[in-house]
C-alpha cells in the first residue's frame, strides 16, 4: 500500500466517524427534544405544577429546559394569582349582595305598610312590585354568588326524584292551564332515587320549567320526562319553542346571557336562572346538558347520580 491510498484510507475513517459522531449526537438530541416536548405536553393536559427534567450532557438541551421551567413558574404564578382574585372577587360578590338585600328588605316592608294605610294606591302597588323584583334578582345574584364562592353547603341524601318531579309539576299547574299549555308527563311509577339535595333539585326543576314556559310559549308544550341508566337519572324538561341556535347554546348558562329575541317584557327573564341550575347540578355531582332543534324541540337534561 503506497503513501497516497494509505492516507486516502485515513481520511476515509476519520470522515466516517465523524459523520456516526454527528449522527449519534443529532439522535441524542431528537431523542432529548422527544422527551421535552412530551413533558411539556403532559403538564400542559394536566394543568400540574411539574418542571421539564431531562438528564443530558447537551449544553443547548439544558439550557433550553431551564428556559421552558421560567416559563412553566411563570404560567404557575399567573394562575394562582387568577384564582385568588376569582375567589376575591366572588367573595366580594357575595358580601354586596347581602349588603343590598338588607335595606331593600327594610324598604319592601315600609312599603307594604304603606299600600295597606293605602290600599287603593296603585302607584304604590307598581312600586312595590317593581321593588319585589328588585329583590328577586338580588336574591338570585346572592344565591349564584355564594355557589360560586363556595360558601354554600349542600348535605347530599337519598330523595325520591319521582315524588319530586311530581310536586314540581303541580306548582306550575295554573300557569300551564293558563297559557293552554299541552303537559306530557313521563314519570315511571317504580320509585327512583338520587343523590342529591331535595332544596336543591327543587330549584333546578323550578328553573328550568320556568324557563321552558318563558321561551317555549310559542309551541305550548311542556314535556317532563324521568329515565334512568346502570349510573345515572336523566330528567328531560321539553319545550316546542323558537329553540336555540348552535351559536348561542354554549352561551345560555352564562351568568346574564339572554337570547336575542327574548328582549319582550312578557318572556325575558335576567339570565341568572340557567346559570344557578348548572351550578347546583354540578354541585350534586351532576350536570345540565341542552339538546335543541330550533322551531321543533328544546331539551334541558338534567343528569345526576343514581342513588345504589
Amino acid at each position: 500500500m503506497n503513501t497516497n491510498t494509505a492516507l486516502l484510507l485515513i481520511i476515509l475513517v476519520l470522515s466516517s466517524l465523524l459523520i456516526c459522531q454527528r449522527l449519534l449526537l443529532q439522535k441524542r438530541m431528537d431523542t432529548g427534544l422527544k422527551e421535552i416536548s412530551r413533558q411539556l405536553s403532559d403538564i400542559l393536559s394536566s394543568g400540574s405544577e411539574g418542571q421539564v427534567m431531562l438528564f443530558t450532557a447537551s449544553k443547548p438541551l439544558m439550557e433550553l429546559c431551564g428556559q421552558l421551567n421560567r416559563l412553566l413558574l411563570d404560567r404557575q404564578k399567573i394562575k394562582t394569582d387568577y384564582i385568588r382574585q376569582e375567589i376575591s372577587s366572588k367573595k366580594m360578590l357575595s358580601n354586596i349582595s347581602h349588603d343590598i338585600k338588607t335595606p331593600l328588605t327594610v324598604i319592601l316592608g315600609y312599603l307594604e305598610i304603606m299600600r295597606l294605610d293605602d290600599p287603593e294606591n296603585r302607584l304604590l302597588q307598581k312600586v312595590e312590585t317593581q321593588a319585589g323584583q328588585v329583590m328577586e334578582l338580588i336574591n338570585q345574584f346572592f344565591t349564584l354568588a355564594k355557589l360560586e364562592a363556595g360558601d354554600t353547603d349542600i348535605a347530599i341524601s337519598k330523595i325520591n326524584i319521582n315524588e319530586l318531579c311530581r310536586e314540581n309539576i303541580l306548582e306550575f299547574y295554573e300557569i300551564l292551564l293558563q297559557k293552554n299549555f299541552t303537559v306530557d308527563i313521563s314519570i315511571p311509577e317504580q320509585d327512583i332515587y338520587v343523590q342529591g339535595n331535595a332544596e336543591a333539585l327543587k330549584r333546578i326543576l323550578s328553573n328550568l320549567v320556568s324557563n321552558a314556559i318563558r321561551y317555549g310559549s310559542d309551541g305550548s308544550y311542556l314535556g317532563l320526562a324521568l329515565r334512568k341508566d346502570n349510573k345515572s337519572v336523566y330528567i328531560d324538561i321539553t319545550d316546542k319553542g323558537k329553540g336555540i341556535g348552535k351559536a348561542f347554546a354554549a352561551n345560555v348558562f352564562e351568568r346574564l346571557y339572554t337570547l336575542e329575541d327574548s328582549r319582550s317584557r312578557d318572556i325575558q327573564g335576567n339570565g341568572l336562572g340557567l346559570t344557578i341550575a348548572k351550578n347546583l347540578a354540578l354541585q350534586l355531582g351532576g350536570d345540565i346538558l341542552l339538546d335543541s332543534e330550533p322551531d321543533k324541540k328544546t331539551t334541558f337534561t338534567v343528569r345526576l347520580k343514581k342513588f345504589s
